[in-house]
């Protein structure tokens, strides 16, 4: 392997172990989202997590801001911001008329369209390997989040359209990481999806009073939800799809769930059954063969003739 391959290589596999992080820090967030969203409209909720992301990073990354302040990172950080609201906004939707199992499952599907997606948008057909760790993956899922047979109505069909919108902004960060700083992508697309939240917010909910607010217990829930779950989360994800092909980081992603429920066995005391364990083998199963499908060189001459 050439110098220039294990730089790659190596790169890569850093956005892997970042990728997994942010999944830790999601599947927690379940938990934060689970008690903020009692108080909060998610409209707004997501309105004031975004908008406070936003500040935080262009006060710690306010040089590169002004480096790249440009119409092309405006442009497509704020096409990305509306696609990661629209894809929160559709889910919750979605969850209003199905079971949170239904829900985390279909949302979840996404691992399964965004080799397509991909296919569409890069003009790079998935291999056999993309499309079997997808499949061994949704069914892993399956076993994590359905507690119940899967009928199609309204919420389920509404949520599809969610996984829809979630693989397509995966795949479009993954586009525009290419030509633009990564950061300052993500920043613009934190106020684009904050002020949509705080737009839709404001024309279809009621947001509580500050008394209400500004209670210990949301504040540390909301801090997390902005800190980690935002600042950090979304930030390693956006990096990582530099690096890492878009059918191999939604694997990556999909943890989420399994540490949604970990969490949710410590924390909330459910009972870790032997499905849940057949589930997580499974999900991790389609991580091992995500990693040996023969992408490897392809990708990395690919990165090569980009750079040159």
């Amino acid at each position: 392997m050439t110098i220039f391959g294990r730089h790659i290589n190596n790169i890569a596999n850093w956005c892997k172990v970042l990728l997994l992080l942010a999944a830790v820090m999601w599947g927690f967030g379940f938990v934060a989202m689970k008690d903020a969203v009692e108080v909060i409209p998610p409209s707004w909720l997501l309105g004031i997590r975004f908008i406070a992301t936003g500040l935080i990073l262009v006060v710690v990354f306010h040089k590169k801001m002004r480096t790249f302040f440009n119409r092309e990172h405006l442009i497509y950080g704020s096409l990305l911001g509306i696609m990661l609201f629209a894809a929160f906004w559709v889910q919750t939707i979605g969850l209003i008329y199905t079971t949170p199992g239904k829900n985390a499952f279909l949302t979840a599907c996404y691992v399964v369209l965004v080799p397509f997606i991909y296919w569409v948008v890069i003009q790079k057909r998935p291999t056999k390997y993309n499309i079997i760790a997808a499949l061994v993956c949704v069914a892993g899922m399956a076993l994590v989040s359905l507690q119940e047979s899967l009928t199609f109505g309204f919420g389920e069909v509404v949520t599809i359209g969610s996984a829809l919108l979630f693989g397509v902004h995966i795949v479009f960060v993954f586009r525009w990481a290419q030509d633009c700083d990564v950061i300052v992508l993500s920043v613009y697309q934190f106020f684009a999806a904050g002020v949509c939240g705080i737009v839709a917010g404001a024309l279809f909910e009621t947001l509580p009073p500050l008394s209400v607010m500004l209670t210990p217990s949301l504040l540390l829930n909301m801090a997390y939800l902005t800190v980690f779950a935002s600042c950090l989360a979304l930030l390693f994800q956006n990096f990582s799809l530099k690096y890492v092909p878009p059918s191999q980081a939604s694997l990556f992603l999909s943890m989420e769930a399994v540490f949604g429920v970990l969490f949710s066995v410590l924390l909330y005391g459910e009972v870790l059954t032997l499905r849940l364990v057949t589930g997580f083998c499974l999900i991790f199963l389609a991580i091992v063969i995500s990693e040996t499908f023969p992408l490897k060189k392809g990708w990395m001459r690919w990165q090569k003739d980009r750079l040159e």
